[in-house]
């Protein structure tokens, strides 16, 4: 059986987290290749909002000035693994914004590996997670700069929110940077519902609920800023919320 046949173990970093269970049903993941020639455009929303265990590995060659835009929510899947193999041309944007939902005992996974290859390519990501029950979110991103790769500019935004404390989230935010006249960056963060917000929402006149699902709501959102189905992602999200809640 060859590499590409062979089931991941814990040893495999990309794989540490994952519901190898679930993962055997579904494996190999057929790589979708997807080329954006210098100076185009293009877009792609993920949407897992079903029950079945599913997972993709996408692969994204962007020519020179081109670029991506790419939002994902996972939002119901018993496993959800959504993995994202990106390399940049001189000029080129990838812009990436994912949410993770997860309650019971659902696992949801994000892994990214953007390569800045050429001069003035910039990327942005932004993952938040919401997870509930005994669910497991991970993000294991890597940002790698090339040597001559000069003035790229990428940066990480990771958030994890956890309803309950028996929820677990793992994040594994990575910089390889061989250039010089760089910018890059990667902020990580796992937490409850700030209690002084909550309060402040309560204190003009929201239930607790209320003041929860605003402020879940709103951390979400963060993901799909300024994604061309905006709107649609958001309304996906909240009806999630819903349940979650």
């Amino acid at each position: 059986m060859t590499d590409a046949l062979t089931l991941p173990t814990r040893k495999d970093e990309d794989f540490r987290y994952s519901d190898l269970t679930a993962l055997a049903g579904l494996w190999p993941i057929v790589r979708e290749e997807i080329v954006v020639p210098a100076d185009a455009e293009q877009s792609l929303q993920i949407v897992e909002d079903g029950a079945a265990a599913v997972a993709r590995h996408l692969v994204i060659t962007l020519g020179e000035r081109a670029k991506f835009d790419l939002r994902v929510l996972a939002a119901g899947p018993v496993y959800g693994r959504v993995a994202v193999d990106v390399r940049l041309a001189e000029g080129a944007d990838f812009t990436l914004g994912a949410a993770q939902l997860a309650t019971g005992s659902e696992t949801l996974e994000v892994v990214t590996k953007v390569v800045h290859a050429g001069l003035n390519a910039t990327s942005s990501q932004i993952v938040r997670t919401v997870l509930a029950g005994h669910s497991v979110g991970s993000y294991l991103g890597c940002i790698g700069v090339e040597r001559g790769a000069d003035g790229t500019d990428a940066e990480q935004s990771v958030r994890a929110m956890l309803l309950d404390r028996t929820a677990t989230a793992n994040a594994r935010p990575e910089l390889e940077i061989y250039a010089d006249d760089v910018k890059a960056a990667h902020g990580c963060a796992v937490g409850e519902l700030d209690a002084n917000g909550l309060f402040y929402l309560m204190s003009r006149g929201l239930t607790p609920p209320e003041a929860k699902r605003l402020m879940l709501q709103a951390f979400v959102a963060e993901a799909f800023t300024g994604a061309p189905d905006e709107d649609a992602l958001n309304a996906a999200a909240i009806a999630r919320l819903e349940a979650i809640l």
